[in-house]
């Protein structure tokens, strides 16, 4: 009895094993990237192609019903309380929150992701889409009191900080030299589709 126990016990580890290896092979895949930032290197019909910013070329599928905005400069200066705004801060070292770059959503925008999540644009940086409450003006920037459906936040705003806004655009403007930052998301095929595209203008790369 012992040794037919330990033979029907063997296949049964072995199954195991297998599970054990397939989970950690998935566990161990790189994420899906929802974002891309980049150049644009061609665009041929509705495929266009875009360097990475680390330097990978990747085939972009535009979706039929792409939504494409310019984005342009504007001045800190043109943030005032009641603004809606998407704001990438870091970590300062007294535990403040500074920001990396601040957009200004125009009002047919208001409420878009509104809430603060983790962000990609930087090492421990997030994301917080909410409205200006409060903006004082100190010495070397502005300090922002925004607040969204969960809680709220202070927030710097060194003068040098880019702050941009974003402005009706069309595919016309995806072209090779474009920076962008387009949303994608993985087919089954395992081709990427982008179906937003925020394109700088004049040069401008998007900061966000």
């Amino acid at each position: 009895m012992p040794v037919q126990r330990a033979t029907f016990t063997r296949p049964l580890i072995a199954v195991a094993m297998v599970v054990v290896s397939t989970y950690c092979a998935f566990a161990q895949r790189a994420p899906v990237p929802t974002r891309v930032r980049g150049t644009i290197e061609s665009v041929n019909g509705d495929t266009m192609q875009v360097k990475s910013r680390s330097g990978e070329e990747l085939k972009l599928h535009l979706a039929s019903d792409v939504n494409v905005s310019g984005v342009i400069k504007i001045s800190l200066a043109d943030i005032k309380p009641g603004s809606f705004i998407g704001a990438t801060t870091v970590p300062g070292p007294d535990g403040s929150q500074n920001a990396v770059e601040v957009h200004v959503f125009p009002e047919s925008m208001r409420g878009t992701g509104e809430g603060s999540r983790p962000w990609d644009l930087k090492p421990n940086s997030s994301m917080t889409n909410a409205t200006v409450a409060e903006s004082v003006v100190g010495n070397d920037g502005h300090t922002l009191l925004v607040k969204y459906k969960d809680g709220e936040k202070k927030v710097f705003v060194a003068d040098d900080t880019p702050v941009v806004t974003f402005v009706p655009g069309d595919k016309s403007e995806l072209k090779p030299g474009a920076k962008v930052i387009a949303f994608i998301k993985q087919l089954p095929d395992g081709s990427f589709e982008a179906n937003r595209v925020s394109v700088g203008r004049d040069g401008l790369t998007p900061p966000m």
